[in-house]
């Protein structure tokens, strides 16, 4: 049963025609319409449905997850394009930590137009990894003309509301970084000084270049202060220079996530 999924998507928003999806045994990817922002950027979602007991990965997948890509090739009177993650869960996984979604995920997707007042064409393509007893390769294949329109359909409202907060939302105090080599990269150690996110909380650390490497951190707590300890190294082993405003941390927790951008020199 298991072999490499090719799943192709056509998403149709403000078209004639209807939308169309096409499935696999254990995925389904399908549109969900939204609206057109006063500035004339387009916010639409789209749905990833698995089967039962089948999951997908965030942005950073962890140790044992696949990354996922997307490509916007041959898009037309698009300047620029976000995918707004909803919050994701720590998920064990044969011994080793993965982060992403046990089920359906509905992606938002913000697109900002080159031409305010032109036709906008998506065209694109999502490469991700789905997993159960094992984890297996997917394609979306996908394009949309973009009209005005506003469908505020409530899965849409609900994964733009399920985001981690800010740090400034979540009360966020110093964030410092104390980074030293080792063997093939560097350490580092983040103290941020916030209050908890609720129960065991992990941190997920994401650096600005796709080619470093970052180890699962070591997440603890004392009292206001949250500390995560991993080790980078370059993918093709080579030297990089760690910039520390382009340091991401994502605090996972039981009754929120925190989204917190760079560190200070620790």
């Amino acid at each position: 049963m298991m072999r490499h999924l090719l799943t192709s998507l056509a998403l149709a928003f403000g078209l004639a025609g209807p939308a169309a999806a096409q499935t696999t045994e254990v995925a389904r990817a399908a549109l969900i319409p939204g609206w057109q922002q006063a500035d004339g950027s387009h916010v639409v979602g789209l749905l990833l449905d698995l089967a039962p007991g089948w999951k997908t990965y965030w942005r950073s997948p962890g140790d044992a997850g696949i990354p996922p890509r997307f490509d916007w090739a041959g898009s037309r009177n698009i300047a620029g394009l976000r995918a707004l993650w909803p919050t994701p869960e720590a998920m064990d996984q044969n011994g080793m930590t993965s982060i992403g979604y046990p089920g359906d995920v509905v992606i938002p997707l913000m697109i900002r137009p080159e031409s305010t007042g032109g036709e906008m064409r998506l065209t694109g393509r999502m490469e991700l990894g789905v997993c159960k007893d094992v984890c297996v390769p997917a394609e979306l294949r996908f394009s949309a003309t973009l009209t005005p329109g506003d469908r505020r359909d409530p899965r849409l409202v609900a994964a733009l509301v399920d985001r981690p907060l800010t740090a400034r939302e979540a009360q966020v105090g110093q964030v410092s970084c104390r980074i030293s080599p080792v063997e093939g990269g560097v350490a580092l150690t983040a103290r941020i000084a916030m209050p908890s996110a609720g129960g065991q909380e992990f941190v997920v650390v994401e650096t600005a270049n796709p080619s470093i490497w970052v180890a699962e951190a070591e997440t603890r707590r004392a009292g206001n202060i949250l500390t995560a300890s991993t080790e980078m190294q370059h993918v093709e082993g080579a030297p990089f220079a760690l910039d520390r405003s382009g340091l991401r941390f994502t605090v996972l927790g039981k009754r929120h996530a925190v989204d917190i951008r760079g560190c200070a020199s620790g």
